[in-house]
């Protein structure tokens, strides 16, 4: 299981990279209108993400892993909505996105550990602010 992980973050890791996504002044760009090449990024996740959602359970009888297929549940609610604005505010104040920071780091531009110390710290308090489930 750990070289599974270890592999799909690290192809996750390198189409950051490749893509430019590791780079917050191309972020801002995209995020400004002025360089539309990330939105054939997106796009392309977009599409790969429906057809794994869509087919790959009826293509295989259980995960490639072990375990077994189920629906995940999506709750519209207040607390959503405010993380998605303060993640958007974020995002567009400093272009960069959690999964991009990580691989920049790993491709080092040593800068963006700033950002993952906010991240972490948004973390640490959205943990301290929700209720937990018993």
């Amino acid at each position: 299981m750990l070289k599974s992980a270890l592999g799909a973050g690290s192809l996750f890791g390198f189409g950051l990279a490749f893509s430019t996504m590791i780079q917050p002044r191309v972020v801002l760009s995209f995020l400004r209108f002025e360089d539309m090449g990330l939105m054939l990024v997106l796009g392309g996740a977009v599409v790969v993400t429906f057809l794994a959602y869509r087919f790959v359970p009826q293509l295989l009888r259980q995960p490639l892993l072990g375990g077994t297929f189920g629906a995940h549940e999506s709750v519209l609610d207040r607390s959503t909505i405010i993380g998605a604005a303060i993640f958007g505010i974020g995002w567009g104040i400093t272009g960069v996105c959690p999964g991009p920071a990580i691989a920049g780091l790993g491709a080092g531009s040593w800068e963006l550990g700033y950002a993952i110390g906010g991240i972490a710290l948004g973390a640490l308090v959205q943990g301290f602010t929700v209720p937990r489930e018993s």
